[in-house]
């Protein structure tokens, strides 16, 4: 079923245009990765396609049996209305019922007769299968007062909020939904990621979104479109496949302008031959070599840059922390930490909101103190913090007066330097830009001058605190390239996996109550040991349950032939399967070990992991007849 056309549209902001003349078409069970910089008109895309905002010049049709909903970064919301009346928004009789519900069991009182007409509406409805998908996603998104108003929420409470608004909201309408999603990963941690992830996956949805976090967008997505120069691209598979196919529609592109600049010399040497009054067939010629000059002055921006950084030197003693002890009140956050960094280390920090994080870089810094012990910095270093704060800047300043105000210049390793204005234009601040008055800067693009204005010091020891929040994929491979190449320390803590997993060597893991583990790993092999271990702990209960549900008894049956041969096998093929997990497990923590050769690693551990949960479950079954 057809969903959505949009008939050569066009939309600017003043004299700037966002895209000009591109067409798409939606179709019924597509999902769509939208890519493209800040400010290049993928919010305002959705906007228009969710029927708040216009176009300028072109047509949209959208289907009348579809209903587009629409997740924004910043959610709308009754200030005053509480979570419950603000998720149950929905003119529809379930919704009404559930928010009625909900109420009356999360009262302090119940009133009996309230109640008992509050589940036979329930009943009337059918609505309990919805109730149960209604918890189900309020608690993976970790709300769970539904009576404080909205307008007590923190940011990231608030998108939680409105993620789940909407994710309920198209739980009503069972037919022919478009969910539109503008970054619906910021402020969540992992765990609700990856069930954000399979949750998309099993539902009967169209979707479109904005989103900045790679792997989410693999497992989710199977087309991406590119915003790209006024223009959209349109390529199928995954993000790696679209990583190959933009570099060779980039390295087409050039040889087009090459071959149209070569025609450009030709026709205007022409031009300039020809007297004024023309013939049609002159005429024609003419107008053909303003199509040519158009294409022959086309420019193409590479995103991947290498830059040499000359960064201030680092002495022998980094940083030492010695049995370091921190907390507030009743909670702790380290309990006699020790450890000592290196140069150039990379380590990634992890762990549940609220374990410590942040307190952890504060201290590290001297922002904030220890109870006790000691944190010993060396002479020479120099610390540059990404922090969630933002910047302090004044709204009237202009881009390039901003950065100047740091330094003219940023030195180079070979001896050279960059401007200013060079060093702007490698982080996507391209000449016409930078006199951009900061007030007239998108969030994203604050956050990249943000990141810019540190980097632009030279530090030689990076903490970055959720760097990738707001900062488009662009932006986030600059990032990504700068920071392969850096020499110094650096600390990311970070929900981003694909980031993680390119930048760091091992993680710091804030398991709470003062505990920190040193993981020596990546973010993708800690999550894996995180989800064996939780089936580990699940097993025994699973397994309580069953047999309170079905005792068995063994006297009931006994093991056939070949059923004595497979447990037989089973006891082989369980210790081979354990001890290849334990090698392989030991292999990716050797140094040297390719990111190409660790994903192998990694996808074997899973299959593995897979495997032996299978085969315990059959030992255990076949077990229960043994004699």
């Amino acid at each position: 079923m057809h969903y959505v056309s949009a008939d050569k549209i066009s939309k600017s902001y003043g004299i700037k245009p966002l895209f000009t003349d591109i067409s798409f078409h939606i179709s019924e069970g597509d999902k769509i990765a939208l890519i493209a910089r800040n400010g290049s008109g993928k919010s305002t895309l959705l906007r228009i396609l969710s029927g708040r905002d216009t176009v300028d010049e072109g047509t949209v049709w959208i289907n009348k049996e579809v209903t587009v909903a629409l997740f924004e970064q910043e959610p709308a919301f009754d200030e005053q209305a509480t979570v419950l009346d603000n998720i149950f928004h929905y003119r529809h009789p379930v919704a009404e019922a559930l928010r009625n519900y909900e109420r009356i069991v999360g009262g302090t009182e119940k009133d009996p007769a309230e109640y008992s007409a509050a589940l036979a509406r329930l009943d009337e409805l059918g609505a309990w299968d919805f109730e149960a998908k209604v918890h189900q996603i309020l608690g993976k998104l970790n709300i769970h007062d539904l009576a404080q108003p909205v307008k007590n929420l923190s940011g990231g409470q608030r998108k939680r909020v409105a993620l789940a608004q909407v994710l309920i909201d198209i739980g009503f309408e069972h037919k022919h939904v478009l969910l539109i999603m503008d970054e619906p990963t910021n402020h969540l941690d992992v765990e609700m990621v990856e069930w954000l992830e399979h949750y998309l996956n099993q539902q009967n949805v169209t979707l479109l979104m904005v989103t900045h976090d790679r792997y989410f967008l693999e497992d989710v997505c199977d087309v991406i479109w590119e915003l790209d120069n006024e223009q959209l691209f349109t390529y199928k598979g995954d993000y790696q496949d679209y990583l190959e196919k933009k570099a060779a529609r980039i390295e087409n592109t050039i040889a087009n302008i090459d071959k149209a600049r070569n025609q450009y010399r030709k026709e205007l040497e022409w031009m300039r031959k020809q007297p004024k009054a023309r013939t049609t067939k002159s005429k024609s010629r003419q107008d053909n070599f303003y199509e040519v000059e158009a294409r022959a002055k086309q420019k193409v921006v590479d995103t991947q840059i290498e830059l040499q950084v000359k960064m201030n030197r680092i002495g022998g003693k980094v940083a030492e922390l010695k049995k370091v002890y921190k907390s507030y009140g009743d909670k702790t956050i380290l309990r006699g930490f020790d450890y000592t960094f290196k140069k150039g280390e990379r380590v990634g920090i992890v762990g549940k909101n609220g374990a410590g994080k942040t307190t952890f870089l504060n201290m590290l810094q001297g922002i904030e103190p220890a109870d006790s012990g000691k944190i010993n910095i060396g002479d020479t270093v120099v610390f540059g913090n990404f922090s969630q704060h933002g910047l302090e800047i004044r709204e009237d300043m202009r881009v390039i007066e901003f950065v100047k105000n740091i330094a003219e210049n940023f030195p180079l390793a070979n001896g050279g330097t960059l401007s200013a204005s060079q060093f702007l234009t490698l982080f996507l601040f391209p000449p016409e830009q930078q006199y951009t008055y900061l007030s007239k800067l998108s969030g994203g693009e604050k956050k990249r001058l943000q990141l810019l204005a540190i980097l632009f010091r030279n530090p030689n020891f990076l903490i970055l605190d959720e760097p990738t929040n707001d900062l488009d994929l662009p932006t986030l491979s600059v990032l990504e390239n700068f920071l392969g190449e850096y020499p110094g320390c650096l600390i990311i803590v970070s929900h981003d996996r694909y980031f993680m997993d390119r930048l760091v060597d091992h993680l710091f893991v804030f398991e709470g109550d003062g505990v920190v583990r040193d993981f020596p790993g990546n973010y993708t092999q800690y999550r894996i040991e995180e989800r064996s271990k939780d089936k580990v702990k699940e097993a025994p209960a699973q397994a309580v349950a069953e047999t309170t549900a079905k005792p068995v008894a063994k006297d009931k049956k006994k093991l056939s032939f070949n059923e004595r041969r497979e447990l037989e096998q089973l006891n082989k093929d369980l210790p081979a399967l354990e001890q290849e997990k334990t090698t392989i497990a030991n292999r990716m923590s050797e140094p040297g070990v390719s990111y190409e050769e660790i994903q192998r690693i990694s996808a074997r551990i899973t299959e593995i992991t897979m495997l032996l949960e299978e085969k315990e479950m059959r030992w255990l079954e076949l077990s229960e007849y043994a004699e």
